[in-house]
């Protein structure tokens, strides 16, 4: 029954990049640059990560940093909210979305976030009230309307081509052959499939002679859910019962592998979910049933629990991203900004 739908949404999708490539539809150029993150599947493909390493390569180089993200999930979609303005979090999860909420909050010091769904226009606007002089596109592929001088996307290893459908057959947004346009292709999660060079080699085939590098996820450590790290000497409290609302729940399931913390049980919600007591209740209960001694889950559900009683101590597992070949990402990146 989905079938038609994807072919609806194919015809669409190609309808409306065909009208951007021909002057039809208008780009709007930001006065300063712009490097886009983003992907051709719908969600879990570790961008995020990628997206914080970024901004911290930028601001490295003196840059003042702004994310630009339309906050999926949140409250007043049409409201341009500032999530942060590089120094202080100025938004709550319900107001921008979590992983916005997530980004300011690992980035304070080092990059602004925005949320508004005309970017271009959140993108002038940060240049005028935070002197912001580059930008992060994130989740940028697919939104046209503002040029970009670096286009970056994003491939999961354990899951490249959506099931091989579009949406909302499968988790395609576009066909692979939109990877034409890329710049660079960024396969995440490398070190979860047995020959990575298999996909590069496919990737090749569709990018050109543009770079694909590689990456893997590794654990940054461990920390309560009220953010307190645990010592090197501390230990998760064992077995665990894990749960998340994230587009890889497997990715998650795989590093938590990876730690040698053993799973008790497993609770997976919908994609973006905004839990409610009740969801954490009823969590630590069945964790309590299964023999669990605390709860683990992801830093971008940690940040809507905060409010939240629970039954068991409940730890947050950091990941972050290790680009191999990262200085041909950073020369990508120098010349974007240099020629932008």
């Amino acid at each position: 029954m989905l079938s038609p739908l994807s072919l609806a949404y194919s015809a669409v999708t190609r309808l409306r990049t065909a009208a951007y490539q021909k002057g039809l539809l208008r780009t709007t150029k930001l006065p300063a640059p712009v490097i886009s993150v983003g992907n051709i599947t719908a969600g879990g493909t570790g961008k995020t990560p990628l997206v914080e390493k970024i901004c911290r390569i930028l601001a490295a180089d003196g840059r003042r940093v702004c994310i630009l993200t339309r906050g999926y999930g949140r409250q007043n979609g049409g409201d341009r909210v500032l999530v942060s303005d590089g120094t202080a979090v100025l938004a709550q999860a319900s107001q921008s979305g979590d992983e916005p909420l997530l980004l300011a909050e690992k980035l304070l010091g080092v990059a602004a976030v925005v949320c508004d769904a005309d970017r271009a226009a959140a993108g002038r606007w940060a240049i005028e009230k935070l002197d912001s002089d580059v930008f992060v596109l994130d989740d940028g592929f697919q939104h046209l309307q503002l040029a970009r001088d670096l286009d970056l996307v994003v491939i999961d290893a354990t899951n490249p081509w959506g099931g091989g459908h579009l949406l909302p057959h499968g988790t395609l947004r576009e066909l692979p052959r939109g990877l034409a346009r890329a710049d660079c292709a960024i396969i995440t999660r490398s070190e979860q499939i047995n020959d990575p060079s298999l996909l590069e080699s496919e990737i090749h085939k569709l990018i050109g002679d543009h770079p694909v590098l590689t990456s893997q996820m590794s654990t940054k450590g461990v920390r309560d859910v009220g953010g307190t790290a645990l010592s090197p000497n501390a230990s998760v409290p064992q077995p665990v019962s894990a749960f998340c609302a994230i587009g890889n729940p497997n990715s998650f399931i795989n590093q938590l592998h990876q730690v040698n913390l053993p799973l008790a049980n497993m609770q997976i919600f919908p994609d973006h979910y905004s839990y409610k007591q009740a969801d954490i209740s009823e969590l630590s209960r069945k964790a309590k049933a299964a023999g669990a001694a605390s709860l683990i889950t992801t830093a971008k559900d940690a940040v809507k629990l905060r409010t939240l009683q629970f039954g068991l101590p409940c730890y947050v597992l950091e990941i972050e991203i290790a680009i191999d070949n990262e200085g041909t990402l950073r020369e990508l990146i120098r010349k974007a900004i240099n020629v932008g």
